[in-house]
C-alpha cells in the first residue's frame, strides 16, 4: 500500500534522526530503545511506523537512495554531453558523501551488511541500477574518446565509487582540503585514468 505524503514524511523525519544513532552506535549496538527516544516515541510507537529494527535500517538506507536521486541525478536529467554528465554526477556524489547532515548515506556505506533477506535485495537492486547508469554513462565518455579504452566501464566505475564512497572515513570538512579541492582533484584524476586527459 502506498503511502500518504503525511506518512513519507514521517518516515523521513525518523530515517534522518535515526540515521545518526546508527552512526553513533552503530546498528548492533543501538537498542530500539535508543532509537524510540531520539525520536521522542515510545517503542510501540516506533514499531507502528518502522515495524521492525531491519525494517528501520532498510528505510534509511533507501531514504538514502532517494537523496542520491533527488540530489544527485535529478538536477542533471537534462545533461546531454556524456562527459559534463559524469563530470557533475562525479561532483554531486562527492558533495553527498561530505555534508555531515546525511548521516543516511553513511549508513548506508558503514551498515551496508546489516541488512539480509528481501529487503537487502530490494536495495541492493537500487544500488545496481545506480551502478548500471554510471557504467553506461562512462561508455558514453569512452566512445567520444580517440584513443581505445584503456579500462571497461564497469570496472572503472566500481574504482570512480571505491574512491568516492571512502570519503566518510577520512575527509573532515574542517582539514586542510576544501570540498571543491576535492571535487577537482577526484574529476581531474579520474578523467586522467579514464581518458589520458582531463
Amino acid at each position: 500500500m502506498a503511502r500518504t505524503a503525511e506518512a513519507k514524511q514521517n518516515i523521513r523525519e525518523i530515517c534522518r534522526i535515526d540515521a545518526r544513532v546508527f552512526y553513533a552506535k552503530s546498528y548492533d549496538g543501538a537498542s530500539m530503545q535508543d532509537i524510540a527516544e531520539a525520536v521522542g516515541l515510545t517503542k510501540a510507537g516506533l514499531y507502528h511506523h518502522v515495524g521492525s529494527k531491519d525494517r528501520l535500517l532498510f528505510e534509511i538506507q533507501n531514504y538514502g537512495m532517494d537523496i542520491l536521486d533527488e540530489t544527485v541525478l535529478a538536477p542533471i536529467k537534462d545533461v546531454t554531453d556524456p562527459r559534463e554528465k559524469l563530470r557533475q554526477t562525479i561532483i554531486g556524489h562527492i558533495d553527498l558523501i561530505v555534508r555531515a547532515r546525511d548521516q543516511e548515506i553513511t549508513v548506508i556505506l558503514h551498515e551496508n551488511r546489516s541488512l539480509s533477506g528481501p529487503l537487502r535485495k530490494k536495495l541492493n537492486a537500487r544500488k545496481r541500477g545506480y551502478i548500471e547508469y554510471l557504467v553506461d554513462l562512462i561508455g558514453r565518455v569512452q566512445e567520444q574518446s580517440a584513443k581505445p579504452p584503456q579500462i571497461s566501464p564497469r570496472l572503472a566505475a566500481f574504482a570512480l565509487l571505491g574512491m568516492i564512497n571512502w570519503l566518510y572515513q577520512w575527509y573532515r570538512t574542517s582539514g586542510p582540503i576544501t570540498q571543491s579541492d576535492i571535487a577537482q582533484y577526484y574529476t581531474d584524476f579520474f578523467f586522467r585514468g579514464l581518458l589520458g586527459t582531463i
